[in-house]
């Protein structure tokens, strides 16, 4: 028996695989001196002492040597293999993804190597080409050899309604836009909680992908299809309103209304605003009208009339060249004198929108007019001031 027999370890050593792969790794010592070379040496005296015990304990090598040896390959490896590393992932997560694909023999020999390269921290989410049965060291040199990275990326700016996206990606990937069309239907399929669709006014909500493409570069997996691609986006979005906590502080601090109405405002405040610096002002506009003291309590903002335009296939236009009859068509659910907000987000909003729909700066602000070339604006409580800042554009030669 050697049950109560001192080997060298204990259960800190035990718990080790376990903390590897929640990520919180332990640093070990340099190949000179270091972890190997206590590693070896309590691996020599384990074998001696079993050895004194009887050639029956050697049973229990195999085990024993786990403890004390990382189970790696040696070499460069052979064949070739694509290695997918997914966006956010901690070298736990990245080890994991190797040995799934017989890249490297064990998740301590991947973690162990990337904690003494210090350029490890460069490696990036993206798929790699990569061979299987690599030493921990060979798969970190060869994760941070840009030739084995396979390019496909995309990015998608802020403000883009999911038509245009559709036809980027199409673009990039040679996936038809009908494809995307198609996976976007069900926007609770490609991961949207359906908690999201709620609205406080009372109006029916018809689930849309509108609002969820979050924009950003991605990198286009091998093989993707419309589907994995717009679940990548999404996820994205989830990804960076749950690291904001955004439903939760827009029910704590907005005043009753819901996260699916922020976001509304949030993609009408990316399309009106001319700059960043103006996001939340615009959102709080939205907010002032719809909610506050303006008479029809409604947006009265002509880019949710282009987006209608859009969605039902037709040319949309600049402000000044749309007729009254477009401005008020009674049969457009994105009317401008639309009481409350409109049906849906009008675009896909990133993150500095998001921002300015959750926590607006304050002001009574109806008004807003675009008074210089770099897309500053102008705001004001009534409409008298307003008609000021208008004039202050035209002199700019802006409107």
């Amino acid at each position: 028996m050697i049950d109560d027999l001192d080997l060298g370890f204990d259960e800190q050593d035990r718990g080790e695989k376990g903390r590897h792969r929640r990520g919180a790794v332990r640093r070990r010592q340099g190949k000179s001196g270091g972890g190997r070379g206590k590693t070896l040496l309590a691996l020599a005296l384990a074998l001696v002492l079993l050895g004194g015990i009887g050639g029956g304990a050697f049973y229990g090598f195999d085990r024993v040597q786990s403890y004390f040896v990382t189970p790696d390959y040696e070499g460069s490896g052979t064949g070739e293999v694509t290695v997918e590393i997914k966006q956010g992932a901690l070298l736990a997560d990245m080890a994991d993804a190797l040995v799934a694909a017989d890249v490297v023999k064990s998740t301590k020999a991947f973690i162990e190597a990337a904690e003494e390269n210090s350029r490890s921290k460069n490696i990036q989410p993206g798929t790699y080409k990569l061979r299987k049965q690599m030493s921990g060291d060979a798969a970190v040199a060869a994760m941070l050899d840009l030739k084995n990275r396979i390019v496909n990326g995309i990015t998608i700016p802020e403000g883009l309604t999911a038509k245009t996206v559709y036809k980027r990606l199409s673009e990039k990937t040679d996936i038809p836009v009908k494809d995307f069309e198609a996976a976007a239907k069900d926007p609770i399929a490609l991961g949207v909680p359906d908690w999201w669709f709620k609205r406080s006014d009372g109006k029916k909500v018809t689930p849309s992908i509108e609002g969820f493409l979050f924009p950003d570069t991605y990198e286009i997996p091998p093989k993707a299809t419309a589907e994995t691609v717009l679940k990548l986006m999404v996820n994205n979005f989830l990804t960076v309103t749950s690291n904001m906590q955004y439903a939760e502080k827009v029910q704590k601090e907005r005043g009753g209304i819901t996260p699916y109405e922020a976001l509304i405002v949030a993609s009408l405040a990316q399309a009106e605003a001319g700059n960043k610096a103006d996001l939340g002002k615009v959102a709080r506009v939205a907010y002032n009208r719809v909610y506050g003291e303006f008479d029809c309590n409604c947006l009265e903002m002509d880019v949710t009339v282009n987006y209608y335009l859009e969605l039902t296939g037709q040319k949309t236009k600049a402000s000044k060249d749309m007729t009254a009859a477009e401005l008020d068509n009674p049969k457009n659910p994105y009317n401008r004198k639309l009481r409350g907000l409109v049906p849906s987000p009008i675009n896909n909003p990133g993150k500095e929108a998001l921002e300015g729909a959750l926590a607006p700066p304050p002001g009574k602000w109806l008004y807003f007019v675009a008074i210089s070339k770099d897309g500053r604006s102008a705001f004001a409580d009534t409409y008298a001031q307003h008609q000021r800042n208008e004039q202050k554009a035209r002199e700019a030669g802006i409107i």
